[in-house]
């Protein structure tokens, strides 16, 4: 008896010494990641202070290439463990002081601004590649809302989602009550880019369905934060008929399931009336009563807005509808096409090769 008591005491000693050890881990990664956003937001208030002084130099005491050539080899020699004094980087500081100085003016601290709570590199690619400001801020600002690396922000950059982000057309004003309604409609997107698909100009909606659900991580990355895949083709019965949802997703931010049918054609007013029929059966089926309405969206390849317009006008369901953009798999150059043989000339020598191999066995 005594034994097995001791073991007992033995047993919750190591459960306590082992949430213990859980504890202090997070901590430290926790007290890691706050040392490291310090040191980054530390760095960039330093380079901001070297492109303002080289700026005002520039300005007044007319200080030119071979200057600032000098000031980084002299700078490189003080400092030779610590990168950044390259001549290139040394122009990036003055850039991304002359980038924001407006900015900064309006703003009641620099740490106020989300360029400063991004990587040196990140503030890089929205210089280079971005020139307005409030478009530059958007991006710092999602940078730090969904934890996008360099190479994703670059992507999103290039898809031209500021431009494209909430633009889907949508009844979500007059069928989900406020704020719920302005958050559903900045989720979603128009168009969406899925450029990892190479179909044909006039492809199934299969192609494109199997297309998403083999990439599903980058068709996550193009969806949005919040978005949970939950299945394609998800079966649902309705008065003893099977039904199937193209793809069906959860959202965590908006707490509803999100359907979404695809139409490898233009938009028709019957599309709105699918969808809503699928909300329905969602709603009965897999809605908790702690989840919001089921929200749609159909994705097609083409679509007139004000088609659109009417056909979700006096629908009381929440539908969005947005187009999507792929990869076109154009034919081959006829020059290229007639030097590649035919499936028959390649049957044949198929067909060759077999014969040859079945006498080599002999």
């Amino acid at each position: 008896m005594k034994k097995n008591l001791t073991t007992v005491q033995d047993s919750v000693e190591i459960k306590e010494y082992a949430q213990v050890l859980l504890d202090i881990k997070s901590k430290v990664a926790q007290a890691q990641v706050k040392a490291m956003l310090a040191a980054n937001q530390q760095l960039l208030f330093l380079y901001w202070d070297i492109g303002k002084m080289l700026t005002e130099k520039m300005k007044n005491a007319g200080w030119g290439a071979k200057i600032v050539d000098k000031l980084s080899a002299d700078l490189q020699r003080e400092f030779p463990d610590i990168k950044g004094f390259s001549r290139q980087n040394i122009y990036r500081m003055t850039g991304f002081y002359q980038a924001y100085e407006i900015v900064s003016q309006a703003a009641r601290q620099l740490e106020d601004l989300a360029i400063f709570h991004i990587p040196w590199f990140h503030n890089v690619v929205l210089i280079m590649k971005i020139k307005n400001n409030d478009e530059r801020l958007w991006y710092a600002q999602k940078t730090i809302d969904n934890g996008w690396s360099r190479n994703v922000l670059e992507h999103q950059i290039g898809s031209d989602l500021y431009h494209r982000q909430g633009k889907a057309i949508t009844n979500f004003s007059k069928t989900l009550p406020a704020p719920h309604s302005d958050l559903a409609q900045q989720i979603f997107k128009d168009p969406y880019i899925f450029d990892f698909l190479t179909l044909q100009e006039q492809h199934l909606e299969s192609d494109l369905e199997k297309g998403m659900v083999a990439h599903v991580q980058k068709l996550l990355l193009e969806m949005g934060k919040g978005f949970a895949f939950i299945d394609r083709q998800y079966h649902v019965v309705v008065a003893g008929q099977d039904y199937y949802i193209d793809l069906l997703f959860y959202h965590f931010k908006l707490r509803c399931f999100v359907v979404v049918e695809l139409k490898a054609r233009a938009f028709q007013p019957a599309d709105a009336g699918q969808v809503n029929f699928y909300l329905s059966a969602v709603d009965d089926v897999l809605k908790s009563e702690h989840d919001n309405p089921t929200i749609a969206l159909v994705l097609c390849k083409e679509k007139n807005d004000m088609t659109v317009e009417y056909a979700l006008r006096r629908s009381n369901s929440p539908i969005g509808v947005a187009q999507y953009e792929i990869d076109i798999l154009h034919e081959l150059p006829k020059d290229l096409r007639s030097s590649l043989p035919t499936i028959d000339e390649i049957e044949i020598e198929l067909a060759k090769y077999d014969i040859l191999a079945q006498g080599q066995k002999k």
